[in-house]
Parts: structure tokens; C-alpha cells; sequence
């Protein structure tokens, strides 16, 4: 089965359906299965996006991304700084060498 990538206003959607089924008395089995997702899913959807508007985890994801990004961005300056490092040791071996 493939997975399935959902958004985070279909998330919220689907926390909001699972609330409204079990308010009706469904035990969680039968309303997670009727949003089609395994409990461990509904669970983990509901420790990151439980309580949550559809705005706010908008904004969270864009926030994680950007932070992503960032952390990238920091990775390869770090790189950038070990190698111009090495460069600069070599150079000054050569130099005292002589």
C-alpha cells in the first residue's frame, strides 16, 4: 500500500472527524479506521497537532522547513570553515617548513 502524504489541514480535519465519531460512542479502532489510518498514525497526529487550527499547523510546517533549510545552510558553512581551516594548516606547514 502506498503511502499516503497528507496535509496538515487534512490532519486537523481528520483529528476534528475522529473527535465527532467518538463523541457518537465508535471506540477509536472503528473511528481511526473510518479516517483510514492506523491508530499508531491517529495517535501521533494527535500529540503533534492536537488543539491545533488549521493556521496555526500551516505555520508550523513552514516554520520546520525553514529550519530545515537553515540548518542546512549551517551544515555547509561549517564545512566550508573545516576545509578553508585544513587549507590554511597546509599553507602554514610549507611556510615554517622552509
Amino acid at each position: 500500500m502506498a503511502k499516503k502524504k497528507h496535509t496538515p489541514e487534512q490532519i486537523i480535519q481528520k483529528l476534528r472527524q475522529v473527535e465527532v465519531l467518538l463523541a457518537e460512542g465508535a471506540t477509536i479502532s472503528d473511528a481511526v479506521r473510518q479516517i483510514e489510518v492506523t491508530e499508531q498514525t491517529y495517535y501521533r497526529w494527535r500529540n503533534e497537532y492536537g488543539g491545533m487550527r488549521t493556521d496555526q499547523a500551516k505555520r508550523l510546517k513552514e516554520l520546520e522547513q525553514e529550519n530545515a533549510r537553515l540548518k542546512q545552510m549551517v551544515a555547509e558553512k561549517e564545512l566550508d570553515i573545516r576545509i578553508l581551516q585544513e587549507g590554511l594548516n597546509l599553507a602554514s606547514k610549507k611556510f615554517t617548513a622552509r
